[in-house]
């Protein structure tokens, strides 16, 4: 029997085909859909909520959405989105 020397391709989960992974995160101000978006996958400018900057295309960055709500998806920097709950209230 003759021997196979290519491996078999390795299908991409269906994450990465789309630009990030896609989880559920709860927290103080409810739960959320938060998904990774690679920096190719980034082609459009965004204003980050959390600090009111550009979002270049071509940055990895976080969209996220109220679980119940993907209407209200925003685009964040990464850290803006992990520093969020220690923001304080706008206009205090």
């Amino acid at each position: 029997m003759a021997r196979r020397n290519r491996r078999e391709p390795i299908p991409e989960p269906e994450e990465l085909r789309v630009g990030g992974f896609r989880r559920t995160q709860t927290d103080i101000d409810g739960d959320w859909v938060v998904q990774s978006i690679t920096g190719q996958t980034s082609v459009k400018e965004y204003r980050c909520p959390g600090c009111d900057m550009e979002i270049k295309p071509g940055t990895p960055h976080i969209v996220a959405w109220p679980i119940d709500s993907v209407d209200n998806r925003r685009h964040w920097h990464s850290t803006c989105w992990a520093k969020r709950s220690n923001r304080k209230p706008k206009g205090k």
